[in-house]
């Protein structure tokens, strides 16, 4: 099971043992088509059945609407898993990431940190 995509630009990976998928670099892909791999890798840690869920983008500069509607999406899959509990953590310094607070609408039980 990947549980890693590595491009020039960008990085996700899972921490098993937290059931943390951190992001970095700048997602700028072209559409939905090329984000799938980031939605399976995000599939397979809700099919691991966590009791909670964190993604950590505190060091993703960048993320484009395609990428943003993809955190959405996760959002929402995890409210449909009994409102799993999914944290947040990003840096107030990238204004791109006040956004998250929109997770909320998505899955109510969303914690949204975010720090300097």
């Amino acid at each position: 099971m990947t549980m890693e995509i590595n491009s020039g630009n960008y990085r996700v990976w899972v921490d098993p043992a937290t059931v943390t998928v951190y992001f970095e670099g700048i997602l700028r892909l072209a559409g939905p088509q090329e984000y799938q791999p980031i939605e399976d890798l995000l599939d397979k840690v809700l099919l691991s059945e966590p009791k909670a869920i964190t993604l950590d983008v505190h060091a993703l500069n960048f993320i484009n609407s395609s990428g943003i509607n993809v955190l959405y999406k996760f959002a929402i899959a995890t409210r449909k898993q009994g409102e799993l509990p999914l944290i947040v953590h990003g840096s107030k310094s990238i204004p791109w990431q006040r956004s998250l607070a929109k997770l909320k609408n998505y899955n109510a039980n969303t914690t949204l940190v975010l720090t300097d």
